[in-house]
């Protein structure tokens, strides 16, 4: 159906069209931005399973066709999507997500990008589509009278090139935690990309150097949780494209260097309904609500299991060990990092807790996903989490551990992938396609890993025997 472009005018403050085409006033607006920022080509963006960004460019005339049609691909050649004699699905563009590519910019022309929804032939979302999967789940905490805030902090490494233009695991510099230059010597690359961000409509809270060497933090503001997913996966295109400009090498892999700390992706995470902030009470020691108390436990009740989500590589368990600040214990605390979860000292709209476990190299709509739906089912079922641990459980034995029936998350992704096979909540919330294609995956990741043979074993043993 051939739908005419329209002009939009105002009534009232409010935007309007002034005839029914088709098209919504959001969409409109895009197709006026795209006019007036002089862009050329839009990038169609959507996640395949493991969380890798995928992308097809249309030039921008195509993109009002793109609203109204959506635009076809090959879904048997994406990770986890459908077997080949299925393989015809269509993106439909999500018009809020329309951002310019400041570093695919230049005077004369520019890039922009759109985040896509997946669809089926007949128009039904694809289940196996992991914002799908999110806004699924989102729409089961709506249904519950809930809106889900999610506050990302996620941390990556800058490392130099070597002579050929390839990475490697030296530091960019040598600063600490919260270093200034001159050993903060990426503190003006770490300015572009915030720059970059804004111009993108991040509204950044803070940055800085985290305590590894080349190791950095930059935190923007909490989102309802399927922006702030949209936002984790713009935020690491971002980040490894203002790093290739400056000739240096971004990684969110989880422990690329041993004996140092790793990166994380803590996330702080509140409910909101009809009163406000649902995690809220002033009366509470903690400004913790009984809806709380009760999300909390749910993760911690399904914690096991959703760490081959949020921690979905072999690597991310190189991380999750004790000794480095990253969490190993399945417990809560207000005073130390050594938990699973970790209360700040806030108050009102700002009540919360903080979950630590994740890393960056997570897919965020599946990863948000999993610990939403263990929150929930804590909601469901009253979960209690039990008092918080304010010791630090790195110095406790075992039998201690066992006397405050604290566990432990999952020692390797094999261990984490047989835990998630078992537990009924976290499998309905990601969804049986996902779960079976997820598993599929890291089996085989896990696999290659079990038969390679590293270069620790070889200088370890080599010579040994």
């Amino acid at each position: 159906m051939y739908l005419r472009r329209v002009s939009i005018k105002m009534t009232d403050g409010n935007i309007a069209t002034d005839e029914d085409t088709g098209l919504s006033a959001e969409e409109q607006e895009v197709l006026d931005a795209i006019e007036t920022e002089n862009v050329d080509f839009v990038r169609l963006q959507f996640t395949d399973i493991t969380g890798t960004v995928k992308n097809v460019s249309i030039p921008a005339h195509q993109v009002e066709k793109a609203f109204e049609e959506g635009i076809w691909f090959d879904g048997s050649s994406i990770e986890g999507f459908v077997r080949i004699q299925e393989s015809d699905m269509r993106l439909e563009p999500d018009p809020s997500t329309f951002a310019v590519l400041p570093w695919r910019s230049n005077g004369n022309s520019a890039s922009a990008r759109l985040i896509c929804d997946v669809v089926n032939t007949d128009g039904t979302p694809f289940d196996g589509g992991p914002r799908q999967v999110l806004k699924r789940v989102l729409a089961r905490a709506e249904e519950m009278g809930y809106t889900v805030s999610i506050g990302p902090e996620p941390e990556f490494f800058l490392f130099e090139k070597d002579e050929e233009g390839n990475a490697t695991t030296i530091p960019h510099d040598s600063g600490g935690y919260f270093d200034l230059a001159p050993k903060d010597m990426a503190s003006d690359v770490r300015r572009e990309i915030i720059f970059t961000l804004e111009e993108m409509g991040f509204e950044i809270e803070a940055s800085h150097h985290e305590v590894a060497d080349g190791q950095h933090e930059i935190n923007f503001k909490y989102e309802d949780a399927l922006a702030a997913a949209d936002n984790i996966a713009t935020f690491r295109a971002v980040v490894r494209a203002v790093a290739e400009q400056n000739d240096i090498h971004a990684t969110f892999m989880p422990k690329p260097i041993s004996e140092i700390n790793g990166s994380g992706m803590h996330s702080h995470i509140s409910l909101f309904d009809e009163d406000g902030n649902a995690f809220d009470d002033p009366d509470d020691e903690f400004n913790l609500s009984e809806t709380a108390y009760q999300f909390m436990g749910g993760i911690l009740n399904h914690a096991e299991a959703f760490t081959a989500v949020t921690n979905p590589t072999v690597n991310s368990y190189k991380r999750l060990v004790p000794g480095y600040e990253a969490p190993v214990y399945v417990a809560w605390s207000d005073t130390n990092r050594s938990a699973l979860i970790r209360v700040p000292d806030a108050a009102g709209a700002s009540s919360r807790f903080e979950i630590r476990s994740p890393d960056p190299s997570c897919n965020p709509y599946l990863s948000l996903a999993a610990v939403i739906s263990a929150g929930l089912d804590g909601i469901e079922n009253d979960a209690d989490p039990g008092k918080p641990v304010r010791e630090d459980i790195y110095e406790f034995t075992d039998e201690k551990r066992e006397e405050y029936g604290i566990t432990t998350l999952p020692g390797s992704l094999d261990e984490a992938v047989d835990a998630l096979e078992e537990d009924d909540v976290i499998r309905e919330g990601l969804g049986e396609h996902v779960v079976e294609k997820f598993i599929e995956a890291k089996r085989a990741d896990y696999a290659d890993y079990r038969v390679f043979v590293s270069n620790w074993e070889k200088e370890k043993y080599l010579e040994k025997f």
